[in-house]
Formats: C-alpha cells, structure tokens, sequence
C-alpha cells in the first residue's frame, strides 16, 4: 500500500476502493483524516475463535461456521450455523440491515455474547462477516486482544471501519500532525498526537487508552479556548469603544426613575459595568441571573447611562411578548422621562415603521426595543453606543454579529435568565466578562414544587379551582398547541419549500415524538368542561395573531382571566405578580432548565406559589429529573443536573453558538483538563496574540480544521 497522506481519498485504504469508499461517506468519512479521527465509542475484549462445542453461557466468543438456515424478517433476524461440531443461533433485534448477503451456504465469522434459551445456545446481536461458499479464510486468530467497537449504519458494519483503520494503522508513520507545542506537552506528561490516535482505535489495555484519549481531549479544549482567548484580545487589545461616563450624578437621576431600592447584588454588577463602560474598550459582558432577579432593571440602567451620554441604545428580545412587556416596563419606569422611545416590531404598519425607522436614523429615538427586527437591513441608528441582547442564547451568532454592526463597537451586555453552569460558561462564553445577580429582590413568596402523576389530574384541578376562586391566579402548560402542531415549531422552518420524502419522514417522526403529549387546546377543552368550568380561561399559543396574543396577555395581567392554558411561549417574558400558580401537563418530556423558566413564571409577588409538575411517563430518568425540580430552587444547581443529563450540546445548542462538536472531550467529566487547557491557551496568546512564533505555525491551520465556516463568527460574542 503506497504511503497515504491525511488529504488521501478513503478509496486508496488497502481492501477499500471506490464502491466501499461510497458507503463510507454516508460517515462523513471521504479522507484517511476523516478516518483516522472517527474513533470508536467503545473496546470490548475479543477472544480468539473457538469451536462452537466450547461455547459457554455469559462468555464473550468469536466462531465460525457455514450458515444452514436464516429466518425472520422486520427487525428481528435468526441464523444458524455448523462448524463441524456443534450448531448455535446467532439472533438480532431490529437490526434487520445485518441480513445483507446473509443466506444459506455462507461462511460467517460471528462475535458476541452467548446466552442459553430454550436449553440451546444463541449469540445475540453478534458482529458478522459475511464470506462466499467457496472462500479459502485465514486461521483463527488465537488468545485475547482489544478491539474497537466503531458507529456504522446500514451501508457499513463496524467490523468493515475497523479493518480499514487497521490497514492505515500497518504504516510506520501515520499523516498526522503535531498541532500542540512541545513545552505544553513535556509540562502535561502527553503523548504526542501519532502516539495518542494509535491508542484510541488500538490500545493495549485501559491505562493505555485513557492516555490517548486524555492528549486528544486536551488538544481539543485547547484549540476550543485558542478561539476564546485569541478573540478575547483583539476585544481587550486593539479595538477601541467609546468612553460613557457614569458621574454620581447620573447615577442618582437613573435610580430616581425606579419605585424601589435596588439590591446589594445589582448594585455589584452595575459597578462592574460601569466599570466597562468608562475603560475606553467595548464592554462585551454576559449577566445571568435567575427568573425574578432584576437583570432588566440592570440592564435598563446601563441604557439610561449611555443616552445621559447624548448616544442611542437598543434591547433586542427573541420573542414580541417579551418584547412588549421589556417596552411595558420601561414605559412605567420613564413616565414623564424626557427620553425618547419606541418599540419596533416586524409587523408594524408600512406608514408607522417608516416614520419609526427614519426618527431611529436621524437620532429622534433614544431607546429602542425590538425583537430580531432590528437586525434588518433598513434599521439603522445614528449613534447606537449599547447593545442588549436578552435570552441571547435563543439568537444564532449570525443574528448576533449583525446586531453588533449597527454601531461603531457598541458596548455589548447580553442576557439570560438560564442559569449556565460554570463548566458551559467558559466554553460558550468563554471570552466574556461575566456578572451575576445572585439574590433576589426582598419580599418575594415561597414556591413549592410539586410532582404528581396523570392519575391525579382531577385531584389537582378541583384543588387548584378552589385558590382560583379565591381571587389567585394559573398557567397551565402544554408541550403542543393542537393534536398536530408542535409548541416549539419553528415558523421559518415551516415555510421553507422541502420535498414529498422529507415530509413524510418529518411527519412520522413529529407523530412518535408528540404521541401521548397533551395539547393547549386540547387542555383548554377539557378544562372549560369539566374541573374550571363558569371560570374565565384564556388560550395562548405561537400560532396566534400578534394582537389576539396581546390581548389575551393584558387580560390575566388585570386579572380578567382566572388561568391561561398556554404552550411554552409564556416561559419569558409575562410577569404577573397574583399568578401563583404553574401547571405543566407532560413535565417528564421537559429539561430542567426550561422547568426551571416555567416556574419562574410564579412567585413574583409576595404571596407563596405552587408549581404542579404532571408527569405522563414512569421513566427512571424522567423521575430523577423531576425530583431535583421538588429539592431545590436553585437555578445554577438545577442547570448543572441539566446538564449532566442532557449534555452540553442539546441544552444551549453548542451548533448554534458556533462551537465545534468534540469528538473525544467531555466538559463535565474532563472539567479539570478543560481549565487547564483554557489557562495554557490563554498564557500563549499573552506571549504570541498574532501566534507567529514557529511552534504555533501550525495552530492557525488547526483551528480552520476545527471552525471550518466558523471560525469568522468568533467574533460574535
């Protein structure tokens, strides 16, 4: 086999070749790269073939016979085999792609596990090579080794990647390249990069795998805070923002406008970007806090400050509800203010939008709130100075980006009411300042967190139309808006032009997903019937025109309505002091964090609340989650049981922020790697910001690797 390079096509692997290359893309594997970095998800120890007559129960073995009989069809597969001296079954559940080339006459080579049933020994869901009658095989391999164990798909096995990997493995030299400094990997005791690929597909024992994958992991997290730090100094280095001076006096004025005092944990974080704001460089800070905390009165502040400074500011919200009610607010708060104001929405009148947008240019408006409207093109300021982006997590970094280009380097506070644990902040976020407010405004009441199952749905509803009655106030909660419409649908995937196939297959999937999923309306109807019947219930759901919504939200905000049965788009933004109590129905197919932000939506007045959490499922995990909501109210302790279940990825969407997919880190249980590769990244971009240096020649390259198109939305905070 000639010498292959990282750049290779799969096709020139020896035992490879053009047809076997086709199935390797469906992948994602077009290059020896490609193969050598898609490791395996697990070893499992492989014995040396035995005859089938020495098969025992609960041993893990490799045989090989001719195959006399094949039966099954759909997902369940069962095959017999002869070696010449005892027979067994090789048996699989829905796996029904093993079956290709499959049929009597066959010689098979078979691995796995061997149980007993029906007094006669099966392997069940055995690995499988499939050879032709008249195949001349090598001699049984003999004794014990570790193999890898790879991810395939109906198109290839993972016996076929291993082979091809071990074909690649057989050079003396393998085309890959030392990104990592020699000092970093002397002071770390790591294997070089060639040494450390070796050990994860084809280690010697544990200890040995555990070392490769601690140099990969390693290098993954460096190159990850790499990005971090390099765009961390162009913010703090060489770009220049406008100093915005926060006198005593201004001060005063701004802390006049609010009718209560603020807390020693705001003032703490208004110091800090006050701080920002008069240090001549942007201010790019991220402020967590939890649902109730005050992070908009904050934030409000450090707008007020910068239009005291004769500039514009601007708050974006991902939702028009949240939206109206950030513009609600500040209505109050600026009663008789000689700030000017206006809150832009997508769907204004032509004539309303047009006078908006032109007062916007000429440095008529002040303060601006919007939803993402004002990333559009026509919207443009005349002298934006500060930027607050709310539940910023909800926004693409390309929104983002383009909001931070409606100013000369505006400074940048972005907010969210998603507690983020550490380990996520400094990934995610890891080049930015970061505030929190971590005590709640006095005077707030109890909620108490309750976990109760379907059956005792009537229960609830007749106890809780009792505190309606008594003048309290309810959400109810739904996963679905009707029997077939996702809550959480997104409109602009829905009108996208896709083709018949992909609709049925969305179909079928939404069906499995939302089966057993109580619907809004299917919730409204059955509550006005029976339990809450005479009562005032409101319906609330993304679907519903921009007015109708409004209308049905000033409503429960004057207590018109008793209770309001809503999907998901009540999770931020209404804030109703006498609503005091939560219902989610399908609590068990919610994450703790978003649980977390529903039940938020109570307790913001002085009275105590109640937070009903319906569980539909008996899954282990589901009970686990919902426990943690009963223990504690604490959201940074809630975000990190989050995101040990879920993982980092489905709970921020890392694709989303712009953060490649590690293939072999993991930032909860490799917390203490991460931190040191974060602080090595950091010291070398201190020594080498422009990495010009010709050990770190190669890091440049690395992360295009890594980023690919992504790289360029670092910037994007």
């Amino acid at each position: 086999m000639p010498s292959l390079r990282a750049d290779s096509p799969i096709q020139y692997v020896k035992g490879v070749g053009p047809r076997l290359a086709q199935r390797f893309t469906t992948l994602d594997i077009h290059t020896v790269g490609d193969l050598l970095d898609y490791y395996p998800f697990r070893h499992e120890i492989e014995h040396g073939e035995i005859e089938i007559a020495d098969l025992q129960p609960g041993m893990n073995a490799t045989v090989r016979g001719e195959v006399t009989r094949v039966r099954g069809r759909g997902g369940g597969l069962k095959a017999e085999i002869y070696d010449g001296t005892e027979s067994c079954t090789l048996r699989w559940f829905n796996q029904s792609h093993v079956g290709g080339g499959l049929h009597v006459g066959a010689l098979v080579i078979a691995s796995g596990k061997v149980q007993e049933y029906n007094d006669r020994l099966e392997i069940i869901q055995p690995r499988l090579q499939v050879f032709p009658p008249d195949t001349i095989l090598m001699s049984p391999t003999q004794g014990s080794r570790r193999v890898g164990i790879y991810r395939g798909n109906a198109q290839i096995n993972s016996s076929t990647i291993r082979r091809a990997v071990q074909n690649v493995l057989s050079q003396d030299h393998l085309p890959v390249e030392e990104i990592l400094p020699p000092p970093l990997c002397k002071k770390h005791d790591l294997l070089s990069h060639e040494a450390a690929v070796r050990q994860m597909h084809s280690s010697s024992d544990e200890k040995s795998l555990e070392r490769g994958r601690r140099r990969l992991a390693y290098e993954e997290f460096f190159l990850m805070e790499l990005a971090m730090a390099l765009r961390r100094y162009k913010l703090v280095s060489l770009q220049k923002g406008r100093k915005l001076h926060v006198t005593p006096e201004i001060d005063r004025r701004i802390r006049a406008r609010f009718p209560f005092a603020l807390t020693d944990s705001q003032n703490k974080v208004i110091r800090e970007i006050a701080r920002d704001l008069e240090s001549g460089r942007p201010m790019t800070r991220l402020l967590q806090g939890d649902v109730g905390c005050g992070k908009t009165v904050v934030a409000l502040h450090a707008c007020l400050a910068a239009i005291a400074n004769h500039r514009q500011a601007a708050i974006m919200a991902p939702t028009e509800i949240l939206a109206q009610q950030h513009f609600s607010n500040i209505e109050n708060y600026l009663e008789g203010s000689r700030v000017r104001r206006a809150l832009l929405r997508g769907k204004l009148r032509k004539k309303e939008r047009g006078e908006s947008l032109a007062a916007i240019e000429a440095g008529e408006i002040d303060l601006v709130v919007g939803t993402q409207a004002l990333l559009e093109k026509d919207v443009t300021f005349k002298d934006l100075a500060m930027v607050v982006v709310d539940e910023q997590h909800k926004f693409g970094v390309l929104q983002r980006a383009n909001f931070r280009t409606k100013g000369p380097l505006p400074h940048y506070l972005v907010m969210t009411a998603t507690p983020i644990p550490r380990t996520l902040a400094m990934t995610v976020f890891g080049d930015l300042d970061v505030s929190i407010i971590d005590a709640m405004p006095p005077g707030r009441g109890e909620t108490i967190t309750k976990v109760v199952t379907r059956a005792q749905w009537k229960t609830v509803m007749t106890y809780v139309r009792q505190r309606l009655e008594a003048g309290e106030q309810a959400y109810v909660v739904c996963p679905l808006i009707g029997e077939d419409v996702a809550a959480g649908a997104s409109p602009a995937e829905n009108a996208r032009p896709v083709d018949r196939t992909t609709i049925r297959a969305r179909s079928a999937s939404e069906e499995s997903r939302s089966k057993g999923l109580v619907s809004a309306k299917r919730a409204y109807d059955r509550l006005v019937k029976d339990p809450w019947r005479g009562l005032n219930i409101g319906l609330l759901h993304g679907s519903l025109k921009p007015a109708d919504k409004q209308e049905t939200i000033e409503a429960f905000a004057a207590g018109k309505l008793h209770a309001v049965v809503a999907t998901t788009v009540v999770e931020v933004g209404i804030d109703v002091a006498n609503a005091t109590i939560m219902i989610v129905e399908n609590a068990d197919r919610f994450g703790l964090s978003q649980l977390h932000q529903l039940r938020g939506r109570v307790g913001r007045g002085g009275k105590d609340s109640l937070c009903v959490l319906i569980a539909h499922g008996r899954g282990e995990k589901a009970a686990e989650r919902l426990s943690v909501m009963s223990q504690t109210t604490d959201g940074f302790k809630i975000a990190e049981a989050d995101l040990r279940q879920r993982g980092p990825g489905e709970l921020l969407g890392t694709r989303q922020h712009g953060l490649p997919e590690l293939r072999v880190g993991d930032i909860l249980n490799d917390f203490s790697l991460l931190e040191q590769a974060r602080r090595d990244a950091f010291d070398l971009v201190a020594t080498d910001p422009k990495l010009e240096q010709p050990q770190h020649a190669r890091m440049i390259p690395a992360l295009r690797k890594m980023f690919g198109d992504k790289l360029a939305l670092i910037d994007a905070g």
